[in-house]
């Protein structure tokens, strides 16, 4: 539920940030149809009115937390907003409110890691989408202190899966260049990646792509896609570690990058288990 004055381009920060917290009410109401327009609605009503307090005196003791949407919805006449606080319920005051607190990490640190793997698998889908919340925030907060902001994403696939945290992703990756963001997506399931209706959408707005050794399968998939010539494509197949091809604009070119194991930076970087079995 965080946001700061800097939140969106327009005057009015709670816009952006009301369809934000749409887009959490439909992941927790689920269902095809989404949210109805009067739940959305009502839903847009009571962010108004939940975050005026904190608007009018921006204090980190008035941020609104779920638990204030929560109890604003209740009083709202309409039946179907009884029907959205019913689906929050389990979040705010049941056994999965986990998130229905202030924050507690210390995000002004110049390194900060999000790491949701702990997180069961009915809450893993409301984190992704409130922990890219939280990097849009700290991004406009950045902007405004003329600094940039790298953000990287493992397992950037799993971001694409849902509707929701796609169509978000989509989103920040559009808006992140005009905001001195930098973000990266990471990904070993390219067939997953491609699977998305929205991965074009992230293409068309990547600048820098860095391809290492491919399936064969996954090959035919990105050379399709990418329009990789067959003599390209031999530098991602059956390639070493270190070694595979750069996208810059239109630009494709093979690279072979052997980086010394003597180094304690390489102690520090590798994830082999047999180089890390001793540590």
């Amino acid at each position: 539920m965080d946001i700061n004055l800097n939140y969106s381009e327009d005057d009015n920060p709670l816009a952006l940030k009301s369809d934000f917290i749409l887009s959490l009410c439909e992941l927790v109401v689920g269902g095809k149809e989404g949210l109805a327009p009067v739940e959305k609605t009502v839903i847009d009503r009571a962010v108004r009115t939940v975050y005026r307090e904190f608007l009018a005196e921006p204090v980190p003791e008035k941020m609104p937390i779920l638990g204030d949407l929560y109890e604003e919805l209740l009083r709202q006449p309409e039946p179907e907003a009884a029907r959205v606080a019913a689906a929050l319920e389990l979040y705010v005051t049941g056994s999965l409110n986990v998130f229905n607190h202030r924050t507690n990490v210390e995000l002004s640190n110049r390194l900060v890691c999000f790491d949701i793997k702990s997180l069961g698998k009915q809450l893993k889908k409301l984190g992704m989408l409130i922990v890219q919340d939280q990097i849009w925030n700290r991004v406009t907060i950045n902007r405004a202190r003329k600094k940039a902001t790298r953000y990287y994403m493992d397992e950037f696939h799993l971001l694409l899966r849902e509707e929701q945290t796609a169509a978000y992703s989509v989103e920040i990756w559009k808006r992140f260049r005009k905001w001195s963001g930098i973000p990266t997506g990471i990904t070993q399931n390219v067939k997953d990646l491609l699977s998305s209706r929205e991965v074009e959408n992230i293409f068309e707005n990547s600048d820098f792509v860095l391809m290492l050794n491919q399936a064969v399968s996954d090959r035919n998939i990105l050379a399709k896609q990418l329009n990789i010539s067959p003599q390209q494509m031999k530098y991602v197949t059956h390639t070493e570690a270190g070694e595979g091809l750069l996208f810059y604009g239109n630009v494709i070119l093979p690279f072979v990058d052997h980086f010394p194991k003597d180094t304690k930076l390489y102690k520090v970087m590798t994830t082999k288990p047999e180089e890390v079995s001793g540590e």
